[in-house]
């Protein structure tokens, strides 16, 4: 079978499915895991410099230039080329990646034999549930057991809720303030935590930085969309100069944290558990290297 992956985490999920060998292309975005995308083509690109800034790129999501997944290109001459039986999508975030609308739109029109299958989980089950379809149509259904039975394991051995759990912000993008959504407050809940301004499946949404003085998070932890942890570090003065920032009980104690949103938090993935387990890791007091504690003289 000749997969098309047109979503970073598709491309995860192909990898845990041992299936890396039959994709044959993938987006500009697809990072992990890295030796194996080499060689694969990518028939996505994007029109904004990896230089701006979160408000910059906010700014460009807005401005009529840009509207949702035109924020994308894809090369259609290239994907005909590549002729694939199944190309992997999404329909859940206009500006994550190219729309499922478009990419039926652009098979219609080159009229490829192709399956075309859009992911849009928004819980960590319904991310175990994407994992066992594409499993279905790929014929690696025992694989996806195995994935699914590790997942449940280590969720299991995690803290889960528990009485009087430490509030927990975490940050998506910067500028403007959007928390996690989707399944990053079921992620703090495995982990032992409280999530502060959306519950689990929630989309998350613009808030204004005034609000955090008001919650009083007693941990933040800063894993934008699409930010590596540096880049992160590199704009956290966007939170650090708020007003009110310095009297935050997690400034006071020392827990403001940076992680790599992309790998663990921000893609409806297999690697979400990672996430659950740093997010443990941080509130048990015995973080990996995988998280960053931010000095409490940064900004």
């Amino acid at each position: 079978m000749r997969i098309v992956s047109l979503l970073p985490a598709a491309t995860d999920i192909v990898a845990m499915l041992g299936l890396t060998g039959q994709l044959v292309g993938r987006t500009h975005e697809c990072d992990w895991p890295p030796a194996a995308l080499a060689d694969i083509p990518a028939v996505t690109a994007t029109s904004l410099p990896e230089t701006l800034t979160s408000r910059e790129i906010s700014a460009a999501i807005a401005g009529d230039a840009h509207r949702g997944s035109s924020l994308y290109q894809l090369d259609v001459a290239m994907l005909e080329g590549l002729k694939p039986d199944l190309i992997l999508t999404q329909d859940l975030c206009d500006v994550c990646a190219v729309s499922y609308e478009r990419v039926n739109d652009a098979v219609g029109l080159i009229d490829l034999d192709t399956r075309v299958m859009s992911l849009e989980a928004r819980t960590v089950d319904g991310i175990l549930d994407t994992v066992d379809a594409v499993a279905a149509l790929t014929g690696t259904e025992g694989r996806a057991a195995e994935i699914r039975a590790d997942a449940e394991r280590r969720l299991a051995a995690l803290p889960g809720p528990v009485p009087g759990a430490p509030t927990v912000l975490f940050v998506e993008w910067l500028d403007p303030l959007m928390p996690g959504g989707h399944w990053v407050p079921e992620q703090i809940a495995y982990a032992g935590g409280r999530s502060l301004l959306l519950g689990p499946g929630a989309h998350s949404t613009p808030h204004l930085w005034s609000v955090v003085a008001d919650l009083a998070p007693e941990v933040v932890v800063f894993g934008p969309c699409g930010f590596t942890p540096e880049r992160t570090v590199d704009e956290l003065s966007v939170a650090t100069a708020q007003p009110g920032w310095a009297d935050l009980p997690a400034v006071r104690a020392g827990q403001v944290w940076v992680v790599d949103g992309p790998a663990y938090f921000n893609r409806p993935g297999p690697r979400v558990v990672d996430g659950a387990e740093i997010l443990a890791a941080i509130l048990a007091g015995r973080p990996d290297s995988r998280a960053r504690r931010v000095p409490l003289d940064v900004g």
